[in-house]
């Protein structure tokens, strides 16, 4: 099975970028879906952004559109989230997640379809 491991996180004013990084470990990170997912205090955990298995598909959520970029490496068996034009409200720990079984071209949205998660990482966008 695979491992995730977020880094990248940090404190950033309102209108500044940070990228986060899901390294994997284990398996392979192409033969999953993979996502992220952001928690802020006392809120549930969100979706954010997915990539299909073969990297031509992606999607986002409305609250991040035009401002997220999710992308993968697979020579670095790492998956990115560039985060520009930071908010306040985009606080949260950031989790990287993967799906295994997925067809290749399909995403996943549904936080549990996600059957393996990383510990996050701490976003903190200060106004």
């Amino acid at each position: 099975q695979v491992q995730l491991a977020e880094s990248g996180g940090g404190l950033v004013q309102a209108g500044g970028s940070l990228r986060l990084s899901c390294a994997a470990s284990g398996r392979t990170v192409s033969r999953y879906a993979t996502g992220w997912f952001r928690q802020a205090p006392g809120k549930e955990r969100e979706f954010v952004a997915a990539i299909s298995r073969n990297g031509g598909n992606k999607y986002y959520a409305d609250s991040v559109k035009g401002r997220f970029t999710i992308s993968r490496d697979d020579a670095r068996n790492t998956v990115y989230l560039q985060m520009n034009s930071l908010k306040p409200d985009d606080t949260a720990v950031y989790y990287c997640a993967a799906k295994a079984g997925q067809p290749p071209a399909e995403i996943a949205t549904n936080i549990w379809a996600y059957e393996y998660w990383g510990q996050g990482t701490q976003v903190t966008v200060s106004s």
